[in-house]
């Protein structure tokens, strides 16, 4: 079986003292976070940053250290995928992706109703939790 090594960000904001996240829509129309191919001459951040700007429309600060990983199935393998934190600097109002791409800040209590993968928004909330705001 195939694998892939993907790595993603999860992009947030503090909006009104409530820390929200950036999600975006897949080609089928579920809610996800920013995530691709990690390239032979990026690092897993560096990758994760291009895909946010390519598939969300920001830019940030990505952090150094993964928050976490999950896997799923496409292209008849398995994708692992690295996920780090992403403080938003920049938000674009155009961006490649635009066209097919929603995106959506949702507050992180409300996570859980949004994304049908349990281990992503578990990641997400462990994220955030009280203790470790980034």
């Amino acid at each position: 079986m195939k694998i892939f090594n993907q790595s993603g960000v999860i992009p947030y904001r503090k909006y009104k003292n409530v820390i929200e996240v950036l999600l975006i829509t897949t080609r089928k129309g579920n809610w996800t976070i920013p995530k691709g191919i990690i390239e032979d001459d990026h690092t897993p951040q560096e990758s994760a940053l291009k895909e946010s700007v390519e598939e969300a429309g920001v830019w940030g600060i990505v952090s150094e250290i993964k928050v976490g990983s999950y896997k799923y199935k496409k292209w008849g393998g398995t994708c692992n995928v690295k996920v780090y934190t992403m403080e938003v600097t920049k938000v674009y109002t155009k961006w490649e992706e635009d066209h097919f791409r929603e995106r959506l800040w949702v507050p992180v209590e409300k996570i859980k109703k949004m994304i049908k993968k349990k281990k992503l928004v578990e990641l997400i909330n462990n994220a955030f939790d009280k203790r470790s705001i980034p």
